[in-house]
Formats: C-alpha cells, sequence, structure tokens
C-alpha cells in the first residue's frame, strides 16, 4: 500500500505538488494569524499596554509623515514658495475679518432702533398699536371664521379674569432659561435678579480701535445692586500670529473683562457665608468660625478670571475662559438679535435640526436593530429585560 502511495506521488505533476505546498503554507499562516489575534486581544485588555500606546499615538499626532523629506530639494523649495504666499493669504484674510468688523459696526446702528423699539415694549415704555401686534401663524390658516371669533372670545375672557400685566413680564428671564448654553449658569436665587433684567444691547468699538464689544446688560432698580448696567467688554484679535501663521481661522477673543457690581449689603448672591466648627488641639473646645465663600451664580459672569501678561493660566482658568468666550460670543450672535424666537422657543428648534439627521440615523439604526432581533430565531427577550430592582444604581 506504501509503495502504491510513493508511486502516486511519483507520478504527480510538479505542478499539483507547488499547488499542494502553497495550500499548507496557508494553513499555516491561518494558524499564525489567528495566534496574532488572540495576543492582541489579551494585548489590548491591559491597561497599562493600552496606555502607553495611547502615549505614543498621542506623540505621533501631527507629526510630518516623511514624505516631504522624501522629496528632491528642488520640490521643497517650491512647497516652501507656496507656503510663504499662504501667509501673505492668512494677512488678507485678517484685513477682510477687519472690514466685517466695520460693515457689522454699520448695520449695528441700522438694527439698534429696532433693538430700542423692542425694548420699549418688553418694559412697557411703549404699547404697540393692533397693525404692529397683528401676526398670523400658519395653523391659523385653516381655521374657519367662526372657530378665530370663538378662540378670540376666550382669549378675551382669560384677559379679563387675570391682571393687566406690563410689558412682557420675565422677557429675557425666560430667554435664559430656553438657552441650555445659558440655563446652566443661572441659579435659583438668580432668577430673582433677572426679572429685573429689561435689555441686553451690543456695543462695538469705535472706528480706529482695536477690535472689542461690550455687552451691556440694563437693568430696571431693584433691592440687589445699585448699577443700572452691567457690562461684559471681550478684547479680539484679527491677525495672523507670526510663531504660527497657519492657525488663523478669523477674528478670535483675546480676553475679557467684566465690571464691578455695586451690591446691596446682605444681597450678593455670588458669596455664601458658612459656619464651621474648629476644635482646639489641646484644650479640646469646639468653637464656631463664620467664613465667606464663593457661590454659584450668573453673576460671576461679571468677574472673569485675569488673563496674566505672560498669557499662561491654569487648566481651571482656561476652561473658565473658553466657556465665557462661547457664551459672550453667543450671546452676541444669536441672543440678542433673535430674543423674542428664544423666548417663544422657536430660535431653539430652528438650533435642533442641526442634529435631526444624525439622530434619525440612529433611530433607524435602533430600528434595524430591533427587527433583527425579532426575526432571528435564536432571541430571546429575556436577556434584555431591565435588571431586577436591586441590581439598578442608585
Amino acid at each position: 500500500m506504501a509503495d502504491i502511495d510513493n508511486k502516486d506521488q511519483a507520478e504527480m505533476d510538479p505542478a499539483d505538488m507547488e499547488d499542494v505546498e502553497e495550500v499548507e503554507e496557508e494553513e499555516t499562516g491561518e494558524d499564525e494569524n489567528s495566534k496574532a489575534r488572540q495576543l492582541t486581544v489579551q494585548m489590548m485588555q491591559n491597561p497599562q499596554i493600552l496606555a502607553a500606546l495611547q502615549e505614543r499615538l498621542d506623540g505621533l499626532n501631527g507629526s510630518p509623515s516623511g514624505y516631504m523629506e522624501s522629496l528632491p530639494k528642488v520640490v521643497k523649495r517650491r512647497v516652501n514658495a507656496l507656503k510663504n504666499l499662504q501667509v501673505k493669504c492668512a494677512h488678507i484674510e485678517a484685513k477682510f475679518y477687519e472690514e466685517v468688523h466695520e460693515l457689522e459696526r454699520k448695520y449695528a446702528a441700522l438694527y439698534q432702533p429696532l433693538f430700542d423699539k423692542r425694548s420699549d415694549i418688553v418694559k412697557a415704555a411703549y404699547e404697540p398699536t393692533d397693525e404692529e401686534c397683528e401676526w398670523k401663524a400658519d395653523e391659523e390658516e385653516e381655521l374657519t371664521d367662526e372657530m378665530k371669533e370663538k378662540a378670540k372670545l376666550e382669549e378675551e375672557k382669560k384677559d379679563e379674569e387675570k391682571e393687566d400685566p406690563k410689558g412682557i413680564p420675565e422677557f429675557w428671564l425666560t430667554v435664559f432659561k430656553n438657552v441650555d448654553l445659558l440655563s446652566d449658569m443661572l441659579q435659583e436665587h438668580d432668577e430673582p435678579i433677572l426679572k429685573h433684567l429689561q435689555d441686553i444691547k451690543v456695543k462695538f468699538s469705535d472706528p480706529g480701535q482695536p477690535m472689542s464689544f461690550t455687552l451691556e446688560f440694563h437693568f430696571e432698580p431693584n433691592d440687589f445692586f445699585t448699577n443700572t448696567v452691567l457690562t461684559k467688554t471681550y478684547k479680539m484679535r484679527s491677525e495672523p500670529d507670526d510663531t504660527d501663521p497657519f492657525s488663523f481661522d478669523g477674528p478670535e477673543i483675546m480676553c475679557c473683562t467684566g465690571c464691578p457690581i455695586e451690591w446691596t449689603k446682605g444681597k450678593n448672591v455670588t458669596l455664601k457665608t458658612i459656619k464651621k466648627k474648629q476644635k482646639h488641639k489641646g484644650r479640646g473646645t469646639v468653637r464656631t468660625v463664620t467664613k465667606t465663600v464663593p457661590n454659584d451664580s450668573f453673576f460671576n459672569f461679571f468677574t472673569p478670571p485675569e488673563v496674566p501678561e505672560n498669557g499662561e493660566l491654569d487648566e481651571d482658568s482656561e476652561a473658565v475662559l473658553a466657556a465665557d468666550f462661547e457664551i459672550g460670543h453667543f450671546i452676541r450672535e444669536r441672543i440678542v438679535p433673535r430674543a423674542v424666537l428664544y423666548f417663544t422657543g422657536e430660535a431653539i428648534e430652528d438650533d435642533d435640526d442641526d442634529y435631526d439627521e444624525e439622530g434619525e440615523e440612529a433611530d433607524d439604526e435602533e430600528g434595524e436593530e430591533e427587527a433583527d432581533e425579532e426575526n432571528d430565531p435564536d432571541y430571546d427577550p429575556k436577556k434584555d429585560a431591565a435588571p431586577p430592582a436591586e441590581c439598578k444604581q442608585q
């Protein structure tokens, strides 16, 4: 039998032998790949290895790929010429944004009479005419005359039952509460104060002056502080950094300054008094000490961290300023121009539209997963049931 096997092998075509050898090599390679995958899984489950790998990847982030070094010298020279052109483009772009700022200043003067009238209506200094109050909402287009008359009578009846309010009460407080970016700053003790906020204005720097804008918060007389206006000024720069000109991406806020708030005695919501008990080491006697410490409040917005001359800040201060710049920019760009739409909630719906597509995709994926589970003969819905009450996190 062995002779027959040897004979068959001797009569095999050499090409067939090569095929056999290749198959054996592939099988061996698969075994090696399987072992490599197992080793990789074990390594990725080791937190120390993952941390070292992440540190290595962070070090590689932004590092050159080596392609530029491989280019001939004459090509490198031409690339340097392109980079010099790019620097000139950055300086032209900076001038463009300076002119945009001038254009903003020009149109701010055109907007201001409308914003002033808005303020007068909010604080009851002006009562709009019937013509100015006429507004045809989309849902009213489908109402019959009879339904419109009925709705009008019901509305008039409600108005008779209520006290006659002046202007639009709590207009700006409602705006703040409707916007997540601002509501996160609000504390319960801030709300009685912000009920007295009558207007927010944006003032741009004068022509020829360094680029900046100031937010003015106008308050009616109140029991909390004597200021009628609280201000926050943001200084901007629209020029490329000489050390990194390619990072220029339009005007950036460099620093901001608030204003002192002249609090009425006992009304300063940015501070709170706490009592601590201290025990004497030797005698063992206990005494109560009263301390004044900072308190969370929206009005801390007017005392931002100071930027030292060297520009170096600790991480906490950098985070506070980054959030502060974002809030100042948002108030200037969105809140002041579209305040009524944030009051009604319509602008919030428009902002949320930016995320609808991603949300729909997520919902679709979830629906597909549910469909797959229902079509899976091995799917057990009991496995996906909620854990027992005693297993839930508190």
